[in-house]
């Protein structure tokens, strides 16, 4: 046996070890992803006392990370299995679709979440008539509608392009700018509008936030009750976390030229939003939460009881 052989063999065999622990820990993430997010659902409708706007916002982001999840995951385990890793033509354009306005949907529904942190704290005798249900209802709309509308859009239009002869995507999932990479013409245009279309739903969102957390520092600044301040902190704290997690990773995949776009670094960043951050999501919005923790007691309470 010469060495090509003995390099092919030993890659063979990393590659099967490497992609087993990837399987289990990509699993793990998974099942925690579907049974937390699950339950904030759950204890956010039913729970009375959580009967707010902002767990009416944090039961739509759950549901977008279950089902953002669920359009990547099953089909990345069901590859990390063996040595063949395909998707079919229709099982590629459905993912596109589906996780294109996911993504885009969560971009829009933190900073909704984030406008309604601001007039929780800085307009809180005014709160109940400024975040009214008609309100948090029309914006929860505008959230998915947007993310829909960019993803028929820009998952066409890349669908469209012409690939020359059979192509590998380099990248466990069909994502834009991966899509993109496969095409056998000047690309150009698309980058430029893959580009407008991130500086409105990743960037115009990202401004929102930071201008609704600088109103909030302002007025944080000015209370002097140290109850105040912890509870404005402990209302703000797990929202400003998803965001830093999240945006990080969506302005590094998107907010590039195609030119730039590395496969390998793409792929692990990809792996964060899409996969880690939703099982992380969860767990930041309870761990700290006393609302959601006694929410959770009383569901169990009333479970164990009957």
């Amino acid at each position: 046996m010469n060495m090509t052989e003995m390099r092919k063999q030993l890659s063979a065999v990393l590659c099967v070890y490497v992609c087993g622990i990837l399987f289990g820990v990509v699993l793990a993430s998974y099942l925690l992803t579907l049974v937390g997010n699950t339950i904030i659902i759950l204890i956010a409708s039913t729970d009375p006392h959580l009967k707010t706007p902002m767990y009416f916002f944090l039961t739509h982001l759950s549901l977008v990370d279950i089902c953002l999840t669920t359009s990547i995951v099953p089909q990345l385990l069901w590859n990390l299995r063996g040595p063949a890793k395909t998707i079919t033509a229709l099982g590629c354009a459905v993912q596109l679709y589906v996780s294109l306005a996911l993504g885009s949907t969560e971009c829009v529904l933190l900073a909704v979440m984030a406008f309604d942190r601001h007039a929780a704290v800085c307009k809180p005798l005014h709160y109940a008539a400024v975040m009214n249900p008609r309100l948090c209802q029309a914006l929860a709309g505008v959230a998915w509608l947007s993310g829909v509308g960019n993803a028929l859009i820009h998952s066409t239009v890349t669908l469209w392009l012409p690939r020359c002869g059979h192509r590998r995507l380099h990248h466990f999932f069909c994502e834009v700018p991966s899509m993109i990479k496969l095409a056998c013409v000047d690309i150009h245009t698309n980058e430029v509008q893959l580009f407008i279309a991130s500086l409105v739903l990743l960037l115009l969102p990202l401004a929102l936030i930071l201008t609704s957390y600088g109103h909030i520092v302002k007025a944080v600044t000015r209370i002097k009750s140290v109850q105040a301040w912890r509870k404005a902190l402990g209302t703000c704290g797990s929202h400003v976390v998803v965001v830093s997690l999240f945006y990080k990773t969506m302005t590094a995949v998107y907010i590039q030229p195609n030119s730039s776009y590395a496969p390998t670094s793409g792929k692990f960043i990809s792996l964060i939003y899409t996969v880690l951050t939703p099982t992380l999501n969860p767990l930041i919005y309870t761990l700290r939460n006393k609302d959601v923790k006694g929410a959770m007691r009383r569901l169990f309470h009333r479970d164990l009881g009957s």
